[in-house]
């Protein structure tokens, strides 16, 4: 209970206001900041702004070679970058995904839309993915 609170229960006890007046009073005081969730619930996670990939290497040879990469992609970048794939006329596309095909990459950007763009942002809000080998340990995770 909070001190305000408390105070004013006080007040209604030794007589110095009445239950209804003791009732408006708490009425202002819960009217004058947000109510608080329930023991136990969390409030709700804001939206995570950023995409980041951190990476930790060593050579593997115990000698200078280890590095450090720490990436922060905003996802304002990414969700423009997809409404952006939608100007892209359909043969440019065609061509691109012929590209990323022969080079190893299965990815086809015709398919890109930006809800599906959102449901993955909302899926990579809850995981968190850590790699750790001998030589490198990798996380990506939204913030």
């Amino acid at each position: 209970m909070n001190e305000q609170r408390r105070q004013i229960l006080e007040m209604l006890a030794e007589g110095k206001i009445t239950a209804a007046e003791a009732e408006r009073l708490i009425d202002a005081l819960d009217k004058e900041r947000p109510a608080a969730p329930p023991r136990g619930e969390s409030r709700p996670k804001s939206r995570p702004k950023y995409l980041r990939v951190a990476v930790s290497y060593t050579d593997g040879t115990g000698g200078d070679g280890s590095g450090r990469v720490n990436v922060r992609v905003p996802l304002q970048l990414l969700r423009a970058g997809v409404r952006l794939a939608s100007l892209i006329p359909p043969q440019a596309l065609a061509k691109a995904n012929a590209e990323l095909q022969r080079s190893g990459v299965p990815i086809d950007l015709t398919e890109l839309k930006p809800q599906h763009l959102e449901e993955l942002v909302e899926q990579l809000d809850e995981v968190s993915i850590d790699v750790d080998d001998p030589d490198a340990k990798v996380q990506v995770f939204c913030e």
